[in-house]
Parts: structure tokens; C-alpha cells; sequence
């Protein structure tokens, strides 16, 4: 059990003291640690196993936009205010557009059925009445103008219907 917890707690801190090494010139040596003096000339060295590779393209994408906003600067509230009622707006338009396609497609199946409709009552046979506009009166359809009717379901139903 002792060995374990050793061999952890040198795993761990050999992991923390390959972080980062810096490097200065001191008197004209090169001198390296963790620490530099204040003032001195630094460079970074990183080890083989402390730094990610080469990131990925989409981290690059992400970091070019973060470099952007981060020269723009932090955004003010007003600034976050008008984003939140930008992105607020969006999303009530794309909402009422859903909801006119969602309109448009019932309004287009109500049509399709009563065309469909429309056209089982033409050809079943019976005889059709209508109204008339003018004055009032029932009035019986003849085969020709059932025959015209059905043709105007059948068309009706071509353009309900797809």
C-alpha cells in the first residue's frame, strides 16, 4: 500500500515540474527553473508530454473567433442587452415561420380531404342538389355537369394533394 501511495505522489509531482521551464541569461549563462527574476529575459520551453499537439481545425476556428472578440474587448451590458434581444428576435421569427409552414401544410391536408370528399360523393351514384344563388331553390345536378364537377374534384385533388 505504501509503495502505491508513493509511486502516485512522485507521478503527480513529476507531472507538475514538467509544466513549464523557463530559461534567462544570467551573467552570460543560461540559466533555467521555474521561476525567473524579475526583469530578465524569458523564454518558455515546454516539454514533449506538458503541451496539446497541433489543435484541431474546429479549435483553430474557435480561437480565431475568441481573438477577435478578445481585441474587441469584453462586451458591455448594453452591448450583451442588444445581442440577448437579437438573438431573442431571431428566434421569434424562425418560431412564426414555423408555425405559418405548420398553418399552410394543415390548411393544404383540410383541402386535400374535402376534395377527396367531394369527388366519393360525385361518383357514388345519388343524385346531387344544389342551391340556387338567385333565387333560392334546390335544384338537381344532370350527368353532365356531375361529370364536370368530378373533373374539378379530380383537378382539385392534383394540386391538394401532392
Amino acid at each position: 500500500m505504501r509503495k502505491i501511495l508513493l509511486i502516485l505522489a512522485f507521478s503527480v509531482a513529476s507531472g507538475a515540474a514538467q509544466a513549464q521551464i523557463k530559461c534567462w541569461n544570467e551573467g552570460g549563462k543560461r540559466v533555467c527553473g521555474d521561476t525567473p527574476p524579475p526583469g530578465a529575459k524569458v523564454t518558455t520551453l515546454r516539454g514533449a508530454a506538458s503541451g496539446p499537439a497541433e489543435p484541431a481545425p474546429a479549435a483553430k476556428d474557435a480561437a480565431k473567433d475568441g481573438a477577435k472578440a478578445a481585441k474587441k474587448g469584453p462586451l458591455t451590458p448594453a452591448e450583451q442587452e442588444q445581442d440577448y434581444r437579437k438573438r431573442q428576435d431571431e428566434a421569434a421569427k424562425a418560431s412564426a415561420k414555423a408555425a405559418e409552414e405548420q398553418r399552410n401544410a394543415e390548411a393544404k391536408r383540410a383541402n386535400c380531404a374535402q376534395a377527396r370528399q367531394a369527388l366519393v360523393e360525385l361518383e357514388s351514384g345519388q343524385r346531387i342538389s344544389r342551391i340556387s344563388p338567385t333565387t333560392g331553390e334546390r335544384y338537381f345536378l344532370e350527368e353532365s355537369q356531375v361529370a364536370q364537377e368530378a373533373g374539378k374534384a379530380r383537378e382539385a385533388i392534383k394540386s391538394a394533394c401532392n
